[in-house]
């Protein structure tokens, strides 16, 4: 899907007299990156249990995330406020009223028994460039905007509510704490019954920019400080029924049952068959599987399980979800089960702007840093704000390529790197 840019048409004779007059605007730019690091090791201790961090969106663990984050927004000199769809935001105004903002940010929330880093690094390393900024006395003519979206990881919830593509009746889908999305906008301050004040239209945010750890391995093993992301991935998640007939262990024979847990792993099997079937990037993961009555005696009479697809291209996301769809009926035929199949998330692919991209490579060579441009794999809120505005994402290395684990690890000076790539690129983008 082609994707309109937002940002300002300015001609190069009337920006350069008011860029003069910008403070340290001709250096290149450096935030406090320790700062950055010292608030991830006290947000270590928020939700840490022994299967790893646990700040599941509208958990008792994730508001405890959003009041040490409002606290951080706070001590930076800025004055957050939460929205109506329960996101935290800070603002730092430009000096051109009127202009649309430049966004950063990232999320807090986890998956389950996950890590430290996976959206905090964005959302602390966001609030210290408007933190640095502020400090060292440069005003961008833009506004700058600080957003911490809330429930990233339950299917990008706060930047899909933001960009006006969740319905009245989305917001009755449970997530994984158990609340419902309405319980828990509440319960994070939002607002339900003003969502569309929350909501951002085409042309509204000048550009978008979020730093992430890479959550691959590929920076790392090419000894590279700094990825520019081309281009996020598609995300389609399927919740599948499957249902047989549960009947006893013993006196059942094996050629008259109507076993789902089987129907399930046939279906787990053939959908990796079919991925890795053609060449390309796409990818697709049985991810969770619930067998009913999970006992040891008795034939399974049904298992819920969920499916995760992604690849760049949307033509390549229907083929997939029709193939197996495909794959889940023969299944059934020949199992004597029944599956139904329904789409929970659905996250377009975004391709990032040329111009952004551009200026986090003008920004990490000015910084003496290496890099190279590569897609994500990962879905981020960046690709809902790709729907209003341009957009582009910064990498920065994970150990091991690990990440949704306790293992999960961004080395502190690639972190300190990232900051100040994301400071000069901001910049650069309020120049555009």
């Amino acid at each position: 899907m082609k994707r309109r840019s937002f940002l300002g048409q300015v001609g190069a004779a009337a920006v350069a007299p008011l860029f003069q007059s910008v403070p340290g605007r001709a250096r290149t730019l450096r935030a406090d990156g320790a700062q950055v690091n010292r608030a991830l090791a006290a947000f270590d201790a928020i939700g840490r249990t022994p299967g790893g961090i646990n700040r599941v969106a509208y958990s008792d663990a994730d508001i405890a995330g959003r009041t040490f984050t409002l606290d951080l927004f706070r001590r930076s000199g800025l004055a957050p406020h939460v929205d109506a769809a329960g996101n935290i935001v800070g603002r730092l105004e430009g000096l051109e009223p009127g202009l649309p903002p430049i966004v950063i940010g990232s999320h807090v929330d986890s998956v389950t028994d996950g890590g430290n880093f996976d959206g905090p690094v964005g959302s602390f390393g966001a609030i210290e460039v408007a933190r640095s900024l502020r400090a060292q006395g440069v005003r961008l003519r833009h506004p700058l905007e600080v957003v911490v979206w809330q429930n990233e990881e339950g299917g990008t919830i706060g930047s899909k509510l933001a960009v006006g593509m969740l319905k009245a009746a989305d917001l009755d889908a449970v997530a994984r704490s158990g609340r419902t999305l309405r319980e828990g906008i509440a319960l994070t301050g939002g607002r339900v019954d003003e969502l569309d004040r929350a909501v951002r239209g085409r042309g509204s945010v000048h550009a978008y920019l979020e730093l992430h750890i890479e959550q691959g391995g590929t920076l790392e093993r090419e000894g590279l400080r700094i990825g520019t992301v081309t281009g996020i991935v598609g995300l389609r998640w399927f919740d599948v029924a499957v249902e047989g007939v549960a009947n006893h262990a013993g006196t059942t024979p094996m050629d008259q049952r109507q076993d789902a847990l089987l129907a399930a792993a046939k279906f787990a099997v053939a959908v990796n068959d079919a991925i890795r079937a053609e060449p390309g990037r796409q990818v697709a993961t049985v991810g969770r599987i619930v067998a009913a009555p999970n006992t040891r005696n008795v034939v399974p009479g049904r298992v819920d399980l969920t499916v995760d697809l992604r690849d760049i291209d949307p033509a390549t996301l229907d083929r997939f979800e029709a193939r197996f769809r495909q794959i889940a009926t023969e299944i059934g035929d020949t199992t004597k089960t029944t599956f139904r199949m329904a789409r929970s998330v659905d996250s377009a692919p975004a391709l990032s702007d040329a111009r952004l991209m551009e200026a986090i490579d003008a920004s990490r060579d000015a910084l003496g840093l290496t890099g190279k441009r590569l897609p994500s794999g990962a879905g981020h809120d960046a690709q809902e704000l790709a729907h209003i505005a341009a957009m582009a994402m910064i990498f920065v290395p994970s150990v091991g390529g690990i990440s949704h684990s306790p293992k999960e690890f961004t080395d502190g000076a690639d972190i300190a790197a990232g900051v100040d790539v994301l400071m000069n690129a901001v910049a650069r983008a309020d120049e555009l």
